[in-house]
This record gives C-alpha cells, sequence and structure tokens, in this order.
C-alpha cells in the first residue's frame, strides 16, 4: 500500500496541487484535505502547503489554528508523525505552537519572490534527512511575512539542540540568524519558508527541493522513487 500524505488545504492556499504532484511523482499517495475536516484520514504524513491561508487576516497563520482540522495534525505531530509547513504552513505551525517563534513582515518591507540559496545545517530532521549537512540548495521564495523572529532565550535553544534546519547563504527577509527553517525538539515537525515543491521540476533552474521532499516521505516510512 503506497504512503499516504495528507496536503492540507485551507481558504486561500495555493500550492497544495504543487505538493500533491511531486509526493505522487515520487511514488506516494497524496490526499488533499480541506481545513474543515476533522480527520487526516490515516496518514503517513501530513504537508501543510504555501498561500495565504483565510486570506492572512490578522496575521497569517492566525486564524487558520483554529480550523478544525488543526486538532489531528496536532494529535498527530505530537505521537510523532512526520508534519511538514511550507511558507504560510510554516506560519500555521508557529501559530499553532508546534513550532517556536514567529514570521514577522519582511525587512524593509518589501514581498519578496526570488531564488535564493540554503545551506544544510542538519540532516537530523522529517525534512532534512536525504541531505548532506552543509549542502547548497536553490529554490524560491515567495513572501512578504517571512522574517523568523524568536527570544535570545529560544534561539539559544534552537542552536544548543541543532534545530535550525535550513540557513539562508544570503539572508533576504532579515530571519534572525539568518534562520529559513526550523524543527521541534522531537525533529518530526519541521517549518520552512522556501518551496521545496516548485524546485522539484527544474522550471526554475533547480531541482534541488527533491532531496527535502524526498526526506518527508522517507520519515513517514515510504520508499521513495528516484
Amino acid at each position: 500500500m503506497a504512503t499516504k500524505v495528507a496536503v492540507i488545504q485551507f481558504p486561500g492556499t495555493n500550492c497544495e496541487l504543487d505538493v500533491a504532484e511531486v509526493v505522487q511523482r515520487l511514488g506516494a499517495k497524496p490526499e488533499i484535505i480541506f481545513h474543515d475536516d476533522h480527520s487526516i484520514h490515516n496518514a503517513d504524513a501530513v504537508i501543510i502547503a504555501g498561500g495565504f491561508a483565510h486570506g492572512d487576516y490578522l496575521r497569517p497563520g492566525a486564524i487558520a489554528r483554529f480550523s478544525p482540522v488543526m486538532e489531528p495534525i496536532v494529535e498527530f505531530a505530537r505521537a510523532g508523525g512526520p508534519v511538514v509547513g511550507i511558507c504560510n504552513g510554516f506560519q500555521v505551525l508557529t501559530e499553532a505552537h508546534l513550532l517556536p517563534g514567529a514570521l514577522q513582515k519582511n525587512a524593509r518591507l518589501k514581498f519578496r519572490c526570488e531564488m535564493v540559496d540554503l545551506r544544510v545545517d542538519s540532516n537530523d530532521s522529517a525534512l532534512t534527512s536525504e541531505a548532506e549537512v552543509g549542502q547548497i540548495l536553490r529554490m524560491p521564495i515567495n513572501h512578504f511575512e517571512g522574517n523568523f523572529t524568536c527570544s535570545s532565550e529560544t534561539l539559544a535553544q534552537l542552536r544548543d539542540e541543532d534545530r535550525v534546519v535550513l540557513r539562508y547563504v544570503e539572508n533576504p527577509n532579515g530571519s534572525v540568524d539568518d534562520i529559513a527553517g526550523i524543527c521541534n525538539a522531537q525533529r518530526n515537525v519541521v517549518g520552512l519558508m522556501p518551496h521545496p515543491e516548485r524546485a522539484s521540476h527544474g522550471l526554475l533552474g533547480s531541482e534541488d527541493g527533491l532531496v527535502l521532499m524526498r526526506s518527508v516521505l522517507t520519515a513517514a516510512g515510504a520508499p521513495v522513487a528516484v
């Protein structure tokens, strides 16, 4: 039986089909689950896709955290299931307190839509297990509120526990410590602002996102197509 990946869709999400297509191409079975569902349908992994959940009213992810589907996602995450939030999904995970910190408006209040280089600083996570520490990955960002911030105490903890999994080579948005992606203490919940699903075909000049998408399926126990 194919490994099942729940791809979460909120009103305003716009990347769920891209995520589902890559998941399917890698040999797993994606299922798009709308935010008002009370179940993740026995999924083996969860990916919260990017976009503008609930129009980013109040602040990104602030309303999405109260959607019915978040309750089973939180339970799944606390039981050790792999959960990845991409861009707006990262914002949702911080609002739901599955990850620490917050995403604020970019430095100089600029919307950033460009290709960036990322450095893998930990491969001990559900998102980076198939990558090499120090590996440089090129993929796009597309956000206005991707500037990761946290208290000095939280930052020290993230560093000490090797929970910063991705850093920008050249910081595009002002994120503290050049952070592009972090994981929780159990390493099964990961959020990142760049879009690996958009760097999985070579259409933007990179297929570097595939190593991250494969990692998610590995964490779910899936045999991954290459």
